[in-house]
C-alpha cells in the first residue's frame, strides 16, 4: 500500500525510465510533485526502498531502478492520519535496464559541538551526499565543531550524516539535544540513573545529565570530509 504522493513519484520515475533510460533528478522529482524541498523526495523515495518498490544502485551518478511499479491507480479508501490516498499495489514485476541518481541533496542544519554542547543552528543550506553511504530512514546533516570525538575519527569541520531518531542504545555516537538549546556529538550511556554523553578524546570529561535534560535526535550514519 502506497501513499498517493508515492504512487505519483514512482509513476513519474518509470516514466522518465522508459523515455530516456535514466531516472529523473531529485530536483525534477520536487517539481514534478510540487514539493518544497529535496528532502521530501528522498522521505519518499526511503520509503519506496523500504517498501520493495524502488531499488538504488550503488557507486552511480544516478541511480533508481524501479522494480515493481503502480497497476491500480483508483485510490483506496483509508483512515490514513496523513491525508493522503492509499493505493493498492500489483505483485513484483521484472526490473527495468539500470538507472539512477546516486546523489542526495541533505538539509544542512548548521554547526554541531564536539566539545562542550553548543547550539545547533537551523539552515536552509543541503550537502550534496552519496547514496551509498545512508541507508534507510530520514537523515541530514550537521557540520562539526571541536575536537572532543578525535579518537572516533570525527574532526573539526566534517560533516556529520545522521540518521533522524529519537532512541539509541548504549555506546552509539548520537546527536544529543541538551535542555532544548543545545546539542552535541558524542557517546549515549546511561549511568545510575543518569544520562552520560562522554567523548572521544582523553583530555575531555564525560557529562552528565537528568534523562529529561537529554534528548537523542539522531544516530550517526556516516561521515563526509573535504580536504582544501
Amino acid at each position: 500500500m502506497l501513499t498517493a504522493k508515492q504512487h505519483e513519484l514512482i509513476q513519474f520515475i518509470q516514466k522518465r525510465l522508459e523515455e530516456t533510460g535514466i531516472s529523473p533528478s531529485f530536483e525534477e522529482m520536487k517539481e514534478a510533485l510540487d514539493l518544497k524541498s529535496k528532502s521530501g523526495v528522498h522521505r519518499l523515495i526511503s520509503a519506496l526502498e523500504e517498501r520493495g518498490f524502488l531499488r538504488r544502485l550503488p557507486n552511480r551518478a544516478r541511480a533508481l531502478e524501479v522494480i515493481r511499479e503502480p497497476g491500480d491507480t483508483t485510490p483506496a479508501r483509508s483512515n490514513a492520519p496523513t491525508g493522503d490516498n492509499v493505493v493498492a499495489m500489483p505483485a513484483p514485476r521484472t526490473a527495468q535496464p539500470e538507472a539512477a541518481n546516486d546523489v542526495i541533496e541533505l538539509p544542512l542544519h548548521g554547526r554541531i559541538a564536539a566539545g562542550m554542547p553548543i547550539e545547533a543552528l537551523e539552515g536552509q543550506s543541503t550537502l550534496p551526499v552519496p547514496a551509498a553511504l545512508l541507508g534507510p530512514g530520514e537523515h541530514y546533516a550537521l557540520e562539526v565543531s571541536g575536537d572532543s570525538m578525535i579518537e572516533a575519527g570525527i574532526f573539526d569541520g566534517d560533516f556529520a550524516l545522521v540518521r533522524r531518531t529519537n532512541t539509541a542504545r548504549d555506546g552509539e555516537i548520537v546527536v544529543a539535544l541538551v535542555r532544548g538549546e543545545e546539542a552535541t556529538l558524542k557517546y549515549l550511556r546511561r549511568e545510575n540513573g543518569q544520562v552520560r554523553l562522554d567523548p572521544a578524546n582523553a583530555t575531555y570529561d564525560p557529562q552528565f545529565y537528568r534523562p529529561d535534560e537529554v534528548e537523542v535526535q539522531g544516530k550517526l550514519a556516516g561521515l563526509l570530509r573535504r580536504y582544501h
